[in-house]
């Protein structure tokens, strides 16, 4: 099960997250989402653990339990809504479609 772990603090690390949640069961992965630019924590993480049980378990006891000073949002992920392509063909504008060129006036 997936679990959405938000209203982290900036200085939550992958192993805090592991210590915290250890009790409810196997951890498959934990993912803190940062910046692509500055590399800085964007305050939320992924974790998943091995059994939907042990990731209810791990919602009940921990959503609004604090960690670093900050209270904790824990939910279930919601699956990734899908993004347009950026390809050639398709996506978010740049291209002009099937203009034909430019110019000034024809007479």
């Amino acid at each position: 099960m997936r679990l959405y772990v938000g209203n982290l603090s900036r200085d939550v690390s992958e192993t805090d997250l592991t210590e915290v949640f250890q009790p409810f069961g196997k951890i498959v992965e934990v993912a803190i989402v940062k910046d692509r630019g500055s590399n800085v924590s964007k305050g939320f993480a992924f974790v998943e653990m091995s059994e939907k049980t042990e990731g209810e378990a791990a919602i009940a006891a921990l959503h609004g339990k604090e960690l670093k000073g900050r209270s904790m949002d824990v939910n279930e992920a919601r699956p990734r809504a899908e993004r347009p392509s950026r390809g050639k063909s398709g996506g978010w504008g740049g291209g002009r479609g099937n203009r034909t060129g430019g110019g000034g006036r024809r007479w």
